[in-house]
Formats: structure tokens, C-alpha cells, sequence
């Protein structure tokens, strides 16, 4: 049901574009193992975004340079000159991390690649870098095509990570670059910026309406968690961002607000050219504290469910909604519980599940209780809890007791999400897998992302009250089909196995 690789490393999402009815996934990944290192494009394709095929290594890291993040774009009008009579090339830009054998050693700058045959093979450009500030941490372009009343051009979102700011610069034929504008939040979160992304979303479905959304990825200080992604809502006038929150800002808006409010949901970036407008994001499903030391095998790295993004108004703000990209199928026949009181305790359902994909939709009533929900993949002292503390009025996502082997300090937590009840009650949807929970609360007005690594015998599910008696409305729970990704008849690990170092943390 997850995108993962076959037995290489995978992180962040790259070049997300969709192109004559195909959705092309780049991503980091090295291709000669299962860590973190010699970085490159990795590639898999998707008609649907559910039903993935790999493809070979799309642009190599060499001894001059490892290939961080960026994105793609098809140059419809070949205003690149890369393309050929009849052909629009893909092209896609990303950071070129300079190694210590490159004439620019530890430079973060940006380059391109193009490709003539819809993605199958690549060709670095001759003139790379095309846009180089001097910077150690220039990096993670996102490109897109801007109409302004004067014409088309090409707009690029990068960021320097360490001093937390995204630049923005225009072009016109994506090989010459120039600066328009920063951003940065009045009160800056984290410790480094990375993977933005910028795109205009109508509000409440109106087109005459419409607002901007960056995305902005973050690094926090030791201890706090790790990594995680923010959103800014705002207007983009074609040279720079405003926030519609943030100091001197009046009304309910808050300046930026988390993305997905669990430990693994990172680097997270939007596909250019869906149809019909849909703006539909894929984060990495992992987090920088403990993504080394996964106990996953033969691969290590996963991507989170494609979801589908929506700006709606709320109690006079504007709130991003997500929402699973349709398509997903079920694997069996589905499994309902009616109405049922949940006095204070545990109680089983009798709805043991094992660790296959499953979808668990479930409407609660507040009633009494201090703190209701379910408890998935439980057995013995393990067991996966999400509800919702009435006192806080919050989601809770706690997975202190979800993991069968010792991932570090950071990996047990708790995780909490603000959450208004909707007349008393709270509707969940949860997307359940062998290692993962998605939990989708009130329509996707908020989303916790978590990996859980529960012993196989953890099948059990129960509902939990405490501090007074809730109800359960209703619950299904679907079986989904496993979609595993197509794979090609021999590993598509890169034959050189060279190795080359890598001196940050994260792309």
C-alpha cells in the first residue's frame, strides 16, 4: 500500500510530476545500499498513484556530486532549448552537493537534467550549475510555472537551511535565474529549513478565491522531535509570499501551522500538473532520529499515502484539509460494529486484525469520558492508542507501547493534535499498515502520521474509556489490497558500487 524501494535506501520525495497520464515519483535513494548515502534519484511510476512500477535509476551521484532534492517540470513550451521537434523534455532540477573532489567542495547549488524519452534516461545539463549563491546550504529547488499578466515564467522556491529562509527566483527558460524575494516567519521554527513548496489552492472550492500555500520543512533542536512540516497560508503576488498571519496580523489566522502533527511525515512536497487542478502531496514517512535504525529489510525507507490538499474556512480561518487520494481498493469484505457504550475501560471487539492494510473509519460521542478511542495492534502490553483528551481537546496519538525492539529515545511518544469535537463528536478515519498509522480526524482537518513496529502476535483491536463513559456511533473496518509495487526482474541497485560520502543529515 506504501511506496517503498526493494532493497535499497529511500527519503525525501523529488520531482513529483505528473506527464501524458503517467505520475513519475523521484525520490533520494542510494542505490547501492540501505544507508544513507551517495545520493541520487530514484524513480517509480504510477497511473493512479496507488498501483506503482519502479524504473531504473533516474540521475546518478558521481565523484563530483551527490544529487539532493529539487523537482520536475515538463517545459511545454521549450522555453529550455533541451527539447527536440515534437518533444517537451522533462526537465528537473536539483541541488548538485559538491563532494570534497568537485572544484567547489561542500557548495549546495542548483542544476538540471532533462530527459527526451518520458523519463526512461537522463542527461545532466553541460552548463550545470544554473544558479549558484556560494552557499553550503542552498538547496531543495521547487519549480513551477507562474502566469502573470505580463506572461508566463518560471518561478523556483528554494531555501537556505540554516538560516531558515526561502528564496524565490524567476526565469524564462529555466537555465538563467533571477532573484525576486525571501520569506521567513516572524518567529522562525526549527533549526533548519528544508523541501519547500508553493501553490495556490481555491478556498471553499471557489476559483475567484483563492489563497497560496507554502510548505516549509523542519529540522528541530536536539530532543524536540525530530523532523516535521509546516504550512503557511498567504497571497504570492509573482515576486514574494505574505503570510496572512504572524505579527501585526489581526483575526483568527495563525502565522504557520504543522502539516501533520505525528513523528513521520517529512520532506513533504506537492505534484506538478495533476488534472483538474487537484494539488496532491507525498511526504517521506520517517523521521531523522531513528530513520537509520529502522527494522525493515531488505529496504529502509517508505513514502506516506498520496493525499489530496484543499483550503476550506472554518471559524473565520482558513484550514488545509487532507484527504487519501481515491483508488484504493478493498482486499476483502468489510466488518462493522454498531452503536456501543464504552464504560471506563478496555474493551476487546472481537475484530482481530493482523498486519495487513486496512482502512477503520469510526464516529465516537464524547459522552462523560476524560479520554476515549481505540486500541489497534494490541496484545499483551502492546497496543497502538488513539483517541481524544476532552480536558486538552485534542487528538492523541500515543505509541509508547507500539514498538517490539528499542529505536532510541525519540521513537516512544505521544503525540497531540488540536481537535474541536463537531457536536460532541469526533470521526476518525485510519489507515492501518504493516508498520504505519495515518489517522485522518474530522474530515482531515487534522492528520498524525506515525510508524509502529509491533510484534506479529499484536493483532488485537478494543475500545478505551477513562474518567467516565463514552460511545462508539459506528465503526468499519475494510480490508485493503496490498498493491505491492511492481518491481523489475533484476534489482535495479546501481551496478558501480562506488561509495561517496555525505556530510549532512538530511536532503
Amino acid at each position: 500500500m506504501h511506496y517503498t524501494a526493494a532493497d535499497t535506501w529511500i527519503n525525501d520525495p523529488n520531482g513529483l510530476v505528473y506527464a501524458d497520464g503517467v505520475y513519475h515519483l523521484f525520490f533520494q535513494n542510494n542505490p547501492y545500499g540501505t544507508d544513507h548515502s551517495n545520493m541520487s534519484w530514484g524513480h517509480a511510476v504510477s497511473p493512479d498513484l496507488v498501483h506503482w512500477r519502479d524504473r531504473p535509476v533516474a540521475i546518478l551521484c558521481d565523484a563530483n556530486e551527490q544529487i539532493f532534492s529539487g523537482s520536475a517540470v515538463v517545459d511545454h513550451g521549450n522555453t529550455s532549448g533541451l527539447g527536440e521537434p515534437g518533444t517537451a523534455p522533462l526537465v528537473a532540477v536539483y541541488t548538485s552537493h559538491h563532494t570534497d573532489k568537485s572544484p567547489t567542495p561542500g557548495i549546495e547549488a542548483q542544476s538540471l537534467a532533462y530527459s527526451l524519452d518520458g523519463g526512461e534516461t537522463w542527461r545532466k545539463y553541460a552548463g550545470n550549475p544554473v544558479l549558484d549563491r556560494g552557499s553550503a546550504e542552498f538547496r531543495d529547488p521547487k519549480v513551477f510555472r507562474y502566469s502573470a499578466p505580463s506572461g508566463a515564467y518560471w518561478v523556483m522556491v528554494a531555501v537556505e537551511a540554516v538560516e531558515r529562509k526561502v528564496v524565490l527566483y524567476r526565469s524564462d527558460n529555466l537555465i538563467e535565474w533571477t532573484y525576486l524575494s525571501e520569506f521567513t516567519s516572524t518567529a522562525p521554527v526549527g533549526r533548519i529549513w528544508e523541501c519547500p513548496d508553493l501553490f495556490p489552492l481555491p478556498v471553499d472550492g471557489d476559483p475567484g478565491n483563492t489563497k497560496w500555500v507554502l510548505i516549509v520543512n523542519v529540522t528541530y533542536e536536539e530532543g524536540r522531535g525530530g523532523t516535521a512540516g509546516l504550512f503557511f497560508v498567504g497571497d504570492f503576488d509573482g515576486v514574494a509570499f505574505t503570510a496572512l498571519g504572524g505579527r501585526g496580523s489581526t483575526g483568527r489566522q495563525p502565522e504557520w501551522e504543522l502539516l501533520d502533527y505525528g513523528r513521520d511525515f517529512y520532506a513533504t512536497v506537492s505534484f506538478n500538473d495533476v488534472p483538474d487542478g487537484r494539488r496532491v502531496l507525498v511526504g517521506w514517512m520517517s523521521n531523522w532520529d531513528y530513520a537509520r535504525i529502522l527494522p525493515t529489510s531488505p529496504w529502509r525507507g517508505a513514502m506516506a499515502l498520496p493525499r489530496e490538499a484543499s483550503l476550506h474556512t472554518v471559524d473565520g480561518r482558513i484550514v488545509l484539509r487532507q484527504r487519501v487520494v481515491a483508488g484504493l481498493e478493498p482486499g476483502g469484505a468489510s466488518r462493522s460494529v454498531g452503536r456501543t457504550d464504552i464504560p471506563a475501560g478496555t474493551h476487546p471487539l472481537g475484530l482481530a486484525w493482523g498486519s495487513g492494510p486496512c482502512l477503520i473509519e469510526a464516529t465516537f460521542d464524547g459522552g462523560t469520558s476524560a479520554e476515549f478511542g481505540i486500541l489497534l495492534r494490541q496484545g499483551g502490553a502492546e497496543a497502538t492508542r488513539i483517541g481524544y483528551d476532552a480536558e486538552r481537546a485534542c487528538l492523541v496519538v500515543d505509541r509508547r507501547a507500539s514498538a517490539s525492539t528499542d529505536l532510541g529515545p525519540s521513537f516512544p511518544s505521544r503525540e497531540t493534535a488540536p481537535v474541536e469535537l463537531d457536536g460532541g463528536s469526533l470521526e476518525l478515519q485510519i489507515y492501518l499498515d504493516a508498520s504505519s498509522v495515518e489517522v485522518f480526524a474530522q474530515g482531515g482537518r487534522v492528520t498524525v502520521t506515525d510508524l509502529i513496529f509491533p510484534d506479529a502476535s499484536s493483532t488485537g483491536v478494543a475500545l478505551y474509556s477513562e474518567g467516565g463513559a463514552a460511545q462508539l456511533t459506528g465503526l468499519t473496518l475494510t480490508p485493503l489490497e496490498d498493491t505491492p509495487v511492481e518491481r523489475a526482474a533484476e534489482s535495479l541497485r546501481a551496478e558501480d558500487g562506488r561509495a561517496f560520502s555525505r556530510s549532512r543529515a538530511s536532503a
